[in-house]
């Protein structure tokens, strides 16, 4: 009974990582087709790449943000995701000014000491930050980000749907020794 119950749980455990493991790759691979940014339902994973932001989120880690558009209006405490000079940040707002008949955000890291030096009109901003982080998955999504990862995320499935086949035909096979004997 242990021996079936511990085959069906692998089995299980088995497909759920390769569902997981194609998952990532075609999110991977059809945002370096497109040239843009995965989003899913509005929402973007992005991973963490400083320290400016602990202990909120820990570098390394990935978060989600909701994607914001030229309507979205933010407020003083709000966590956000800003493009600065081709780079995206994310910092918290720290203040809301108006400047032009525009709003404008003046806003610092929660590990920094002072404030940003610059204001980050609306239109840079890329989205809020929904309070949903995981810790250490930000490496290995920019690894796969990379030329190897990629390279990776086409050949672990390959290799691993190849196991799977090869697997089915030796129970086939065992099944169908075992029903002649």
């Amino acid at each position: 009974m242990k021996k079936k119950l511990w085959s069906i749980v692998r089995s299980v455990m088995g497909r759920i990582f390769l569902i997981l493991v194609c998952l990532a790759a075609f999110v991977v691979l059809s945002s370096r087709l497109s040239g843009g940014e995965p989003t899913l339902f509005g929402y973007q994973v992005k991973a963490v790449l400083s320290g400016s932001m602990e202990p909120t989120f820990q570098t390394g880690s990935i978060i989600f943000i909701k994607l914001g558009d030229h309507r979205t209006s933010y407020k003083k405490g709000d966590i956000i995701t800003f493009l600065m000079e081709e780079k995206l940040i994310t910092h918290r707002i720290m203040d809301v000014k108006q400047e032009n008949g525009q709003a404008v955000y003046k806003t610092k890291g929660d590990n920094n000491n002072g404030p940003d030096l610059w204001t980050i009109p609306a239109k840079n901003i890329v989205g809020k930050y929904t309070n949903v982080t995981i810790p250490y998955v930000g490496y290995a999504l920019n690894y796969a980000n990379s030329k190897a990862g990629s390279a990776l995320l086409l050949i672990i499935p390959g290799i691993l749907f190849m196991i799977s086949a090869l697997r089915s035909i030796m129970d086939a096979r065992k099944e169908l020794e075992g029903s002649k004997a």
